[in-house]
């Protein structure tokens, strides 16, 4: 069962939803921050970040490697990779401004890797 749906790209549809949710969290957490400082701050806590950032690694390996294992390409997880690491180096940047803009330039480089190993694997 596993080995289907790894190979019918539903694991990679999954990432690049959690890539889209992700996109969605930052845009919303700045826009309701500027309107709500004080209760924004929930949003932004440190932690969200940090499980957000774990879910995306955990799909990254499941699907990205399941995709060098059926199709044999590289370049999807080497496209994968450094969306994560940008995400992951978006961590130490402060919230707003730098931050929110690499994470979302990490988010969409991932999706992109996510969509090549599914278009690979088709």
């Amino acid at each position: 069962m596993f080995v289907d749906t790894a190979k019918s790209g539903t694991i990679d549809r999954m990432a690049i939803g959690l890539s889209g949710l992700c996109l969605v969290h930052c845009l919303a957490s700045a826009i309701f921050v500027a309107m709500l400082a004080s209760a924004g701050g929930m949003l932004l806590h440190p932690a969200i970040h940090e499980v957000g950032l774990m879910f995306a690694i955990g799909l990254g390996i499941v699907a990205l490697g399941r995709g060098i294992v059926d199709h044999g390409f590289m370049m999807p997880s080497a496209v994968g990779g450094l969306g994560l690491g940008v995400m992951a180096g978006s961590l130490g940047l402060p919230e707003g401004g730098a931050g929110t803009i690499y994470t979302i330039i990490g988010v969409a480089i991932l999706a992109l890797g996510h969509d090549l190993n599914r278009r690979a694997v088709i």
